[in-house]
This record gives C-alpha cells, structure tokens and sequence, in this order.
C-alpha cells in the first residue's frame, strides 16, 4: 500500500520550505549591500558616477526594508522569491554600470543570485534568469567595445567571462533538483506509517494544527474522529502479530474506501485511526462515522480455514457545537471513543456537549 500525501500536507511542507528559502534569499540580499557599500569605499576601479551609485543602493535598501519587513507579503510563494530575483539583477546590474560595466571587478554577483534562483525555482526559472543576465552583460558589452563585440575575438573573450556562469547555473540546478528528490522521498518515508501506508501520527498532528489555527481564526467547523479496531489483541494471542497486522491493514483500507479526498486519515496508534473531517459538522461526522463502523463489520478474511473478523468503535467530536474550543476537539473525541468501548464495542459515540456526558448511538 503505497501512500497518497493530502494536498494540505504538502502545502504545510510546502509554505515551511518557502520559508526558509525567504531567510536564505533575505540574507543574500543584504550581502549584495554590504559588498557594493565596501567597494564604495575601497574601489578598485574609479567610479564613474558616485552620485547615481548612492541612490541606487539606497533605493534597494529601502526596497529590500519595505517588501521584506513591512508585511508587504504576509505569505511566501515561489512567485515572490523570483521577483526579489528579477530586482536583485536589477540591483547588481546597476552597479555594474557604474562600476566598469563587464570590467567591474563585481561581475561575480550574478553568480549569487544564479545560486539563489536554482535553489528556489528550479532549472527552468533558472535558465530564463541566466538568459536574462546574458541579455544584461551583452549590452553592457556593447556599451564597453561597440561594433567590436560582435568581432571574433571580443565576442570570445566575453563568453569565456560568462561561461563560469552558465557552468555554475547547469552544476546548481543539477544538485538542486537530485536534493529536492531525495528530500521529497525522506519527507514521505518519515510521515507515513510503515505498515499501513497512511499517514503517522506526526503528519496528522501537523495538519491538525493549522486546522486548529484556521478554526480559531476563522470559527470555521472541523469534526475529528477516533476509531478504534475491536479485538486485535485477541486477534494477536490466538493468530499470531502476523495476522492482526493483516487484520490492520484491511481496516486501513477500507477506511480509504470511506472517507472522502478532503478528509485526512492517519494511524493514531497501534490499533487506533483518527480522522480528520474539514469543513464538517457533527451531522454529516456521524453519517460518515456510521458507514464507517458498517463497513468494517463486514470485513473480514480467511486464516486457515478460519473466518477473522473485526468491528470497530468510533468516537466523534466537533467543533463549534458542541466543543467550544478548537484545540480541545481531538481529546473530546477521544472521551466518546472510550465510551464506544465502555458500552460494547462495534458503536459511535458523540461528545454531547449541552449534557456534558457521553452519548451513544447505534
């Protein structure tokens, strides 16, 4: 059983990544300050125009402050870091302008942000931003020799300068990507349970957590269920671990049958799932929590010419009505869980909160 990672799990790890690539590209950005404000001071070569110069590193600090500080984007995405890459190249084209244009001994910087934008955007962004950056230091160029560009042996010369930076492009792209993979690959093994295939108890707990965040926020209703596999230690002492981990693995499946794409489904403990129901009220939890108890109790399989069944208990909590607090929805529906088995087994229970007791229904 091969797991299927929920698009609100991905955008979790997603926004987290992108978060850390702002740190990064913001760090980047104020190196690139710090090392036209030293070669200010300690040129060596003279500066054509030091007035246009000043502006040009105070109108990229004060844009830097004010993009990156200022709330001006309260949520990172791949579209932002690339514009800050668009005005990086800006910057630094600037003040290769001013500062020996292709002679300028700050020719390098681009190498900074072809670093950046492979890490960040991929080999694609990547390739049109080195474009860009050609298109920049062929004009600068032209502006440097004339016609003599096009001459054999300047346009030789050029290119044998920009080379390093297409090599470093190609070679940064290239480990960017088989790091992403391999990262991908290690993130999935380390949310998923081994035995099941679903997601493990650290993803879900991940993913409530922005649910519980957004419901405070926003008051808008989360249902969570807890279901529980009657009778698998018995399973266990009589058939063997083998067998009552076959047992688990049928249960998770039908589960998957059951509850819908936006629903989030995991492995809450060795016989217990949890599921997490978006936009979802008590009515329609209990619908659901019910066709998943039926659906088990017709589950079952072979084992040596023996019949092994199962039931499950399940237990039901939602939040506004009747749990109050978002953050207490989880352990709620833990409470009309133990009830479900206090009263039986193979029942769903729902945490009433207007009694404050555990109501059960069949």
């Amino acid at each position: 059983m091969t797991l299927q990672v929920p698009d609100r799990l991905i955008s979790v790890f997603e926004e987290e990544e992108l978060k850390g690539f702002s740190r990064s590209m913001a760090e980047l950005q104020w190196l690139l300050v710090i090392l036209a404000i030293l070669y200010f001071f300690i040129p060596i070569r003279p500066i054509i125009n030091i007035d246009a110069m000043i502006v040009t590193m105070v109108c990229y600090t004060v844009l830097v402050m004010v993009f990156r500080y200022l709330n001006f984007h309260t949520r990172e995405t791949r579209w932002k870091l690339a514009i800050e890459t668009w005005v990086m190249i800006t910057f630094i084209t600037t003040i290769l302008w001013h500062t020996g244009m292709v002679e300028s001994p700050l020719l390098n910087l681009y190498l900074l942000v072809i670093i950046a934008c492979a890490i960040t955007q991929g080999k694609v962004m990547t390739l049109l931003e080195v474009a860009l950056i050609a298109c920049c230091y062929l004009y600068m160029g032209y502006q440097t020799y004339s016609v003599e560009v096009l001459s054999p042996e300047t346009f030789t010369m050029l290119m044998a300068k920009f080379s390093p930076f297409l090599l470093v492009a190609y070679v940064t792209s290239m480990l960017a990507s088989d790091i992403k993979l391999a990262k991908n690959k290690i993130t999935v093994m380390s949310q998923t349970d081994e035995l099941t295939g679903l997601l493990n108890l650290r993803a879900f707990n991940t993913i409530l957590e922005k649910e519980v965040a957004v419901a405070q926020r926003y008051s808008t209703p989360y249902t969570v269920l807890m279901i529980d596999v009657d009778g698998l230690k018995q399973v266990n002492d009589h058939f063997g671990h083998t067998t009552g981990s076959r047992l688990v693995k049928i249960v998770a499946s039908s589960l998957k049958n059951c509850v819908r794409d936006s629903d989030v489904l995991a492995r809450y403990g060795g016989d217990e799932f949890v599921v997490l129901m978006p936009q979802t009220r008590r009515e329609q939890a209990q619908i659901a929590a019910e066709r998943i108890r039926a659906a088990i109790d017709h589950t079952s399989f072979d084992m040596n010419g023996i019949r092994v069944a199962t039931t499950v208990s399940v237990g039901i909590a939602s939040f506004p009505d009747p749990v109050s607090e978002p953050e207490a929805v989880l352990d709620k529906a833990d409470v009309a869980l133990y009830k479900s088995k206090q009263s039986g087994r193979n029942k769903v229970t729902y945490y009433n909160k207007s009694l404050e007791v555990v109501t059960a229904f069949a």
